[in-house]
C-alpha cells in the first residue's frame, strides 16, 4: 500500500538551547558503527486528514521543537574530533530534527495488530536519519503518519550512539507530554534530562581503547558476504506472556530450583528473566537460534545508572548499559525444563553483577566477546517493560500498538515490552522469516497450554 509524502519540515528548538561540543563516554563508543533504534507509536484517530493537518500536526510540532530544546544533543550530530582522537558530539544554533508528515492508505488495524506483518510495511512509517556528510552523521528523526479516519503512527528513529532505550523513551514521553498539555490542557512533562556527561568516569581509558578495537576490526577488511540468493521475507509478530503465565513460569523455575539447592541460591526469577528465557527455548525449538552447536548464547544490555558508584541519574542523557552474557547447553534448552534452565542462568548472570568488581568488571573485554558471539548466532534482547512504552500519549490517549522496528537488523533478536492491557504482563516481538514465524508462534502457544 502507498504511503505518501505530504511535507518535510525542518523544526529546530524552542527556546534555542546553547548548543556545543559533548564527548563521547566508553558506554557510547560502541554504537558509532550500528544504526538507529526504530519504533513506531499507533493511535486511533478516527478524523480526516485535513483536521490532522490543521488541528494536531501544528501542536505536534510545536510539542517536538519544545522537547528538542531540552534535548538538545539529539539536533547536531557525530562527527570526527578535529585532533583525530575519536568522535564527539556537536550541535550548534540553526540545527534541526527532519519531521517527515505522511499519508497511508494501508490496512491500520492490520499494521497495529500482533499477528505477522510484512517488515517492510512498518519500515514505510519509519523516518530515515539525513544522509552523512563530512564524516559525521545525524542523530535523530521523527515522521508522522494520518490513516485517513482510521488511526495515526508516530515514527522516532535516534541513532543508538546518542542514547540508550531510556533516554529514547525519555525523549519521546517528553514530546508526548508537551503535545499533550497543548492539546488537552492536562497532564506532566517529564523531568528534564541530565546533560553532564562528566559523571561517567573512564580511568581506564576504555573509550579510546575500544575505538581502537574498532578500527582494527574495520581495517581488517569488510565482514563475509551473505549467502547467494534474495533473502528471505521477514515478518514481525507480537506474543503475549499475561501475568498469570509469568507467574506459573516463575513457579516452574522455583520447583527446579528445590531440587538443585545451588542453583536456588543463585537464581534471579523476575519477570524479565522467566519472558527472556520462555523466548529463548521457543527460538531454539522454532529452529530460529542456531541449535547446531554445543551451546547456546544470549545476550542482553542491564541499566547501569542506578548500579554505578556513584550512581548515574536516572534523567542522564546518553548511554549506560554493559552487556551481559548467558550460555546453556543447547541439549539442555531444548529439553522440557529448558526454560528453567535458561532462567537459572539468565538469573545468575544478572546477580553477577553486584559481586566484587561492580557492574563494570570485566569492561575490557565486552567488545571482543561480542565479536566473538556474532558468528554463533546468539538471541539478543531489545526494549525493556521497565521502560513503559505504552504510557506515550500525545493527548490521543494510550498508543494501541508499539513497534520496535529496528529489531529485524539482527537476526535472533526479541523485544520486550510491558503488556499492553495494563496488567503487568510482557509483550514479546520477534522478526523472522515466515516459516520461521510459525514455527515459533506454534512453539509459543503450546509452552503456554504446558504451564
Amino acid at each position: 500500500m502507498a504511503t505518501k509524502v505530504l511535507d518535510k519540515l525542518a523544526v529546530s528548538a524552542d527556546p534555542p538551547p546553547a548548543g556545543g561540543v559533548l564527548p563521547l563516554t566508553f558506554f557510547d563508543v560502541p554504537w558509532i558503527f550500528t544504526g538507529p533504534v526504530e519504533r513506531v507509536f499507533f493511535y486511533p484517530y478516527p478524523h480526516p486528514v485535513e483536521q490532522f493537518t490543521s488541528s494536531l500536526l501544528p501542536h505536534l510540532v510545536s510539542s517536538l521543537s519544545a522537547a528538542l530544546s531540552r534535548f538538545y544533543p539529539l539536533l547536531g550530530c557525530v562527527r570526527p574530533r578535529a585532533d583525530g582522537e575519536g568522535y564527539e558530539f556537536c550541535s550548534v544554533d540553526g540545527d534541526a530534527v527532519e519531521l517527515t508528515v505522511a499519508e497511508s492508505e494501508d490496512d491500520f488495524a492490520e499494521l497495529a495488530g500482533d499477528g505477522p506483518r510484512d517488515v517492510a510495511r512498518l519500515y514505510s512509517l519509519v523516518p530515515r536519519l539525513p544522509a552523512p556528510g563530512d564524516g559525521g552523521f545525524a542523530l535523530a528523526a521523527v515522521q508522522v503518519t494520518v490513516f485517513a479516519g482510521r488511526g495515526l503512527a508516530v515514527g522516532v528513529s535516534i541513532h543508538h550512539v546518542a542514547c540508550d532505550d531510556s533516554s529514547y523513551m525519555h525523549f519521546v514521553k517528553t514530546w508526548a507530554g508537551h503535545c499533550r498539555v497543548a492539546t488537552a490542557g492536562e497532564g506532566e512533562v517529564p523531568p528534564p534530562p541530565f546533560l553532564d556527561r562528566g559523571v561517567i568516569a573512564d580511568p581506564d581509558g576504555l573509550a579510546a581503547r575500544t575505538l581502537n578495537e574498532m578500527r582494527q576490526l574495520a581495517a581488517s577488511g569488510p565482514p563475509p558476504a551473505p549467502p547467494p540468493g534474495p533473502p528471505p521475507k521477514l515478518v514481525i509478530a507480537s506474543f503475549t506472556l499475561a501475568r498469570g503465565c509469568i507467574d506459573k513460569l516463575k513457579q516452574r523455575v522455583a520447583a527446579a530450583g528445590d531440587k538443585d539447592a545451588a542453583a536456588a541460591a543463585g537464581v534471579h526469577c523476575s519477570a524479565f528473566t522467566v519472558a527472556c528465557a520462555f523466548a529463548w527455548a521457543c527460538l531454539a525449538r522454532a529452529g530460529a537460534a542456531a541449535c547446531d552447536q554445543e551451546l547456546a548464547h544470549l545476550l542482553f544490555s542491564v541499566e547501569c545508572r542506578r548500579r554505578l558508584s556513584p550512581p548515574v541519574p536516572q534523567e542522564y542523557l546518553g548511554n549506560c548499559l554493559r552487556p551481559c552474557f548467558v550460555e546453556v547447553g543447547t541439549r539442555d534448552l531444548l529439553a522440557a525444563d529448558g526454560v528453567a534452565t535458561a532462567a537459572a542462568a539468565i538469573g545468575a548472570s544478572i546477580r553477577a553483577l553486584d559481586v566484587a568488581g561492580g557492574v563494570l568488571a570485566g569492561a575490557e573485554g565486552w567488545f571482543q566477546k561480542i565479536l566473538s558471539l556474532v558468528p554463533r548466532r546468539p538471541m539478543s534482547v531489545g526494549g525493556s517493560p521497565r521502560y513503559g512504552v505504552y504510557d506515550t500519549d500525545f493527548g490521543l490517549g494510550r498508543p494501541s500498538k508499539v513497534e520496535l522496528v529496528s529489531i529485524d537488523k539482527t537476526p535472533g533478536t526479541v523485544s520486550l515490552a510491558e503488556g499492553t492491557d495494563g496488567k503487568r504482563g510482557i509483550e514479546v516481538g520477534v522478526a523472522l522469516p515466515e516459516f520461521e514465524m510459525a514455527r515459533f508462534a506454534s512453539c509459543f502457544s503450546d509452552g503456554l497450554l504446558q504451564l
